[in-house]
């Protein structure tokens, strides 16, 4: 029998407090909680516990001016670092360290062979955050920092970001290396926060042709989103063939999310997760190795819609694995 997809999930990260009427607010943990426990799906995975992120996996890529400004801030007990979107508390470096070092202990558990899924619901959340600031919420960069940690580990790792708002920072961090593909499909930059993401970015240096970005137009339905999933991601992924894949999972594209302009609905993230987990399968079998899959938890600030999209997603991580998983 195939080992239990993995789940890094802890109070802990209810310590992050970002004060009254933030969206990126605890709740957004109780209410997937309570959604993952009401359709029965907590004890289909092994919990693994978070553990601090060291100053040298940090580093791999964040400054250390970064690090240090941030551990200061919150000593400090300042309200924010670098733009007031980016609350922060006295705890918040602790618990983004955890966050930061928990995903990775995830990647290297699927590295070795532990298990071929895994889900990390942690926050703050990453994607927006650069090698020397925060940015949208974000203050370490969760799933680059696990893409870049499973690249090195097994040779090459994909990144699939779905979040309604573009993944700056994962981009940025990774936009220069050949052996991280990073997919984002998110609203039109030039109508959305942070205003990056065009078609045109595609790479720098050995990095050229690794970055690929798919802006979707206000209105964008389930079918037009997995439209150009299909047309386009899918087969920019099979090519590059990447040992492990990297979701980062966002719900704001939910048709009811505060912050966008999308209309994808719960059966539209479901039909998002088979594609991912079944394209790991596909790779494996195509190449007759593993192609774990790792899901590490981003925006959505619509308490009901991103209960119900993660828990289409661990539906889906908790499915069989397929022969050639």
């Amino acid at each position: 029998m195939p080992a239990r997809p993995l789940l890094l999930h802890d109070p802990v990260f209810l310590e992050h407090d970002t004060g009254p009427g933030h969206v990126e607010r605890p709740d957004r943990l109780r209410a997937i909680d309570a959604e993952l426990a009401r359709q029965g799906l907590l004890d289909r995975f092994d919990r693994v516990d978070p553990r601090p992120a060291t100053d040298d996996e940090l580093l791999r890529l964040h400054t250390p001016a970064y690090l240090d400004r941030l551990a200061d801030a919150c000593r400090r007990g300042l309200g924010y670092i670098d733009t007031p979107d980016s609350a922060i508390c006295p705890e918040t470096e602790r618990v983004a360290r955890l966050a930061a070092g928990g995903c990775l202990e995830l990647a290297e558990r699927l590295a070795r062979g532990d298990a071929e899924r895994a889900l990390g619901l942690v926050r703050p959340p990453g994607h927006h955050a650069e090698a020397d600031r925060s940015m949208g919420f974000c203050l370490y960069a969760n799933a680059a920092l696990t893409a870049d940690h499973l690249a090195r580990r097994l040779g090459k790792s994909a990144v699939v970001d779905f979040d309604l708002h573009h993944g700056n920072g994962t981009q940025h961090l990774l936009e220069d290396r050949a052996d991280v593909l990073v997919v984002n499909l998110h609203e039109d930059p030039a109508v959305q926060y942070p205003g990056t993401g065009f078609a045109h970015e595609t790479g720098r240096g050995a990095g050229e042709g690794f970055t690929l970005n798919l802006p979707m137009p206000p209105g964008t339905d389930d079918r037009a989103w997995l439209g150009a999933f299909d047309r386009v991601a899918a087969p920019a992924l099979e090519r590059f063939a990447p040992e492990a894949l990297v979701i980062s999972a966002g719900f704001d594209a939910a048709v009811r999310d505060p912050l966008g302009h999308l209309e994808i609905t719960t059966d539209g993230f479901a039909a998002m997760a088979d594609r991912l987990v079944s394209l790991g399968e596909r790779l494996a079998e195509a190449h007759g190795r593993r192609c774990p899959v790792l899901a590490v938890l981003e925006g959505g600030y619509d308490l009901g819609a991103l209960g119900q999209g993660v828990a289409a997603l661990a539906e889906r991580l908790c499915g069989p694995v397929s022969p050639g998983g």
